[in-house]
């Protein structure tokens, strides 16, 4: 069985200097019922453009190695803090979260709104497990505002970090590694939290799922998977013959394969989640990546066609640290980690971030969840080829846990190098 968990979450710092809580957050609850239901996928378009915005920066931070991360964890933190923003910061925040588009934060709250009771009502209806859900770790010395109490009161956890900072590190993990099921057991670090800490914002999300087409393990072999012209490594290569909806895009310059997961173990009917498998040719990932935008992603998803394709994809298993301030600093979140950071909708004591972190975990093998690099051998042209294509993940390839039902990624990741793996 495979299985995806990740987390992201932030530590403030208080500067101790006194802010004016401003009004526009109370009003968020008010009319909430008029706004359009749209916003949700409004939000989730935001979402994306935040994605592969945050992609590129992590490929660009890290070049040559293998890349995974849930943008969907970090865009809901961030999203805790927008709330929260005032002045230069909610500016940055707008931008860097592609919330332009709404009226204020009573707009954006509706979206938020629907997409927290549909992830509650998708975990406990569905066989598909995924979960996620939102912290506001904060000290008792600080006390949030009445608004905030009532809109938030889910996502609320007052913490004596002043007199007992370790016990704060200990809850904070241990909340974390009740919704990851146990794959990240411990976030933070001995030391990270001390008496200084005054809020921390956390999202974690746990994803689980098999393949509606599984592959046998009795089909996996070595294989050869070329890192570039003059690094090869043999993996543990799956191997499958099965129908799946397969583009070849000419916009994106590569071909696309979408892997959906089952929803139901009775009747295996295919649930509304996939893995979907961006195969770059062999020296041209950058490129891809540069041309991958929300409507290039849809454009490649609606041109996939039934297919019968033979699919070769890695075995794989990796655990990624990272650091996120320099990223968030390369999409344009600045103030937050500044002493100007502006959270007053929140605290009446002005906070900013000290550090922003982000553990992401993936594991993929024949029961379930991943993604794959291809060499078709003719033309996708055809409407009934005369024998199955071939999809070769044998080279560098880019793959995303997509949620068609939101339009939202909720993993994403580039696998690269199989010695890398950890």
């Amino acid at each position: 069985m495979s299985r995806l968990s990740i987390e992201i979450l932030a530590l403030l710092v208080s500067c101790l200097t006194c802010g004016v809580f401003a009004q526009q957050i109370c009003q968020i609850t008010q009319n909430l019922n008029d706004v359009p239901r749209a916003v949700h996928s409004d939000l989730y378009r935001g979402q994306q453009n935040f994605t592969l915005s945050m992609l590129q920066a992590i490929n660009k931070a890290t070049p040559n190695e293998n890349v995974f991360f849930s943008p969907y964890s970090t865009y809901h933190a961030l999203l805790l803090a927008y709330f929260g923003s005032r002045g230069q910061t909610e500016v940055e925040l707008t931008k860097a979260l592609s919330l332009e588009w709404a009226k204020n934060k009573n707009h954006v709250m509706r979206g938020y709104t629907l997409e927290r009771s549909s992830r509650i009502s998708r975990s406990k209806n569905s066989p598909l497990q995924f979960s996620a859900a939102d912290r506001i770790f904060f000290d008792k010395e600080e006390e949030p505002t009445e608004c905030v109490q009532q809109i938030f009161h889910q996502e609320l956890a007052k913490l004596d970090f002043q007199n007992k900072s370790e016990e704060c590190r200990v809850e904070i993990n241990n909340w974390i590694s009740n919704v990851t099921k146990h794959e990240i057991t411990d976030m933070l670090k001995m030391g990270e939290v001390d008496a200084q800490t005054k809020l921390v914002l956390a999202n974690a999300a746990y994803f689980k799922g098999q393949w509606s087409n599984k592959f046998d393990p009795k089909d996996t072999k070595k294989d050869i998977f070329y890192t570039s012209e003059s690094k090869q490594s043999f993996v543990d290569m799956m191997h499958k013959r099965g129908t799946y909806n397969l583009a070849l895009d000419e916009n994106l310059g590569a071909y696309v394969l979408e892997m959906p997961y089952v929803t139901s173990n009775d009747n295996e009917k295919e649930s509304d989640m996939s893995m979907i498998i961006i195969l770059p040719p062999f020296h041209n990932l950058d490129g891809v990546l540069a041309k991958l935008t929300p409507d290039t992603l849809d454009d490649a998803l609606k041109e996939g066609m039934a297919r019968e394709v033979d699919v070769s994809l890695p075995k794989f298993a990796f655990e990624q640290n990272l650091e996120l301030v320099p990223v968030l600093r390369d999409i344009g979140i600045n103030s937050l980690f500044e002493e100007d950071c502006d959270l007053g909708e929140f605290f009446t004591n002005r906070l900013r971030f000290g550090d922003a972190k982000h553990v992401a975990k993936i594991n993929v093998d024949e029961e379930g969840s991943t993604a794959s690099a291809a060499t078709v051998l003719f033309s996708f042209r055809s409407a009934r080829p005369l024998e199955p294509t071939k999809f070769e993940c044998n080279h560098p390839f880019l793959f995303l846990i997509y949620d068609y039902n939101a339009k939202a990624i909720l993993f994403t990741g580039i696998y690269r190098d199989p010695m890398t793996q950890k």
